[in-house]
């Protein structure tokens, strides 16, 4: 017997040592040679790396995400239709930097002006569109700007719809991945389009200025910019096994130079992390004592997915607990919280998530109500 003990002993421990040097170490992320750039996990929101996140940069054409995620919000709500006639006017006409070269006077489908700033950045069809949506370029840059407030963009500023150089026309590296994780998010039947190698209309040619969609075909997305001001710049998606990943990078010196350091900044999150699905939308969690309701108990859980980003090995150290409200006090109501979910990886808290009811549960009976009311008082 003693020496079964020892021998489980010695099995345990050296389950124990292997756990702990399961997860990869992980070095720091690779010397970036941008004004600005970040890393970020799309699922779970987890930044891996980050350099002048928060500073103020031009887009430049970086810029054409916003504009195209209006589009992409008025094309699902059927405001604007993929084969509406869009008129060309001269300022569209006119516009300076890339072109899809549509001409004055013209009506072009809506789908070809979208795709045409998309892969080309073509500055006569992004404003087209935005004349579209505003009724003028300066219009539709207010509306710009309340969709970059209402997605929590709290370090940008529009002044066009294109991102040709203004001085209050900036963003960070931290705001433009936001804005990436809303596009595929919230519009992923539009944003495959992003992915396009290329596209012809009206016998013209049109290749995508994204590099990277030829050297990795993890690379799904998302868009280049440049000016002489702002450099070359890159926002990029990959997808992985499952695992999404998405960098914006700022102010690199050439095209080559914005690629290389978006698929360094990429190969690092993927070789060193993973992304796990902790809880799904709606699942139970808990079901507390309700007290005072038509029921008794309620089944709360997480509003949405709720991921995690670990090391690469370190899968098997997530875990869960939770608490509910208490007392916990009908009426049961679906948008307001009644518990929390604490994710931890070790002894470390990585993330805390609100629990809600799944469903309504209205207040019980005069009886109920009152029963409860004296277990209430003696608890």
């Amino acid at each position: 017997m003693h020496h079964r003990r020892r021998l489980a002993a010695f099995i345990l421990a050296s389950l124990s040592l292997a756990a702990a040097h399961a997860a990869v170490p992980i070095p720091k992320p690779p010397a970036i040679n941008a004004r600005a750039m970040i890393l970020v996990d799309y699922d779970s929101g987890r930044v891996l790396a980050e350099a002048n996140a928060d500073e103020r940069m031009e887009p430049a054409s970086l810029t054409k995400i916003m504009t195209a995620y209006i589009a992409f919000e008025a094309l699902a709500e059927g405001r604007l239709k993929l084969d509406e006639e869009v008129p060309v006017s001269e300022h569209a006409w006119r516009s300076e930097g890339s072109r899809s070269f549509v001409q004055v006077g013209t009506r072009i489908p809506a789908e070809v002006l979208i795709k045409g700033m998309m892969v080309q950045s073509g500055n006569d069809a992004t404003i087209a569109i935005a004349e579209r949506l505003g009724g003028t370029e300066a219009a539709f840059a207010q509306m710009m700007n309340a969709y970059a407030q209402k997605l929590g963009m709290t370090h940008t500023h529009f002044e066009n719809s294109t991102g040709l150089p203004a001085e209050s026309h900036y963003t960070t590296a931290r705001d433009m991945a936001t804005l990436a994780r809303a596009v595929i998010h919230d519009y992923p039947q539009y944003y495959q389009w992003y992915s396009l190698r290329e596209f012809t209309w009206n016998n013209i040619r049109q290749q995508n200025r994204n590099g990277l969609l030829g050297r990795d075909p993890s690379v799904d997305g998302i868009k280049t910019g440049h000016t002489q001001s702002a450099g070359y710049c890159l926002a990029t998606s990959a997808k992985r096994d499952g695992m999404r990943l998405i960098t914006a990078v700022f102010g690199t010196a050439s095209m080559k130079a914005r690629e290389d350091a978006s698929a360094a900044l990429l190969n690092y999150g993927f070789t060193f992390y993973e992304t796990v699905k902790v809880k799904g939308r709606g699942e139970t969690v808990l079901a507390p004592r309700l007290y005072k309701g038509a029921e008794d108990h309620v089944a709360i859980g997480p509003r949405g997915d709720v991921y995690v980003t670990v090391g690469r090995g370190d899968a098997a150290l997530v875990k869960t607990s939770a608490t509910a409200q208490e007392p916990l006090l009908a009426p049961a109501v679906p948008s307001k919280a009644a518990g929390e979910m604490r994710v931890s990886v070790g002894a470390d808290t990585v993330a805390t998530v609100p629990l809600f009811p799944l469903k309504a549960v209205p207040e019980g009976g005069w009886w109920t109500r009152t029963i409860d009311g004296i277990a209430l008082m003696w608890r």
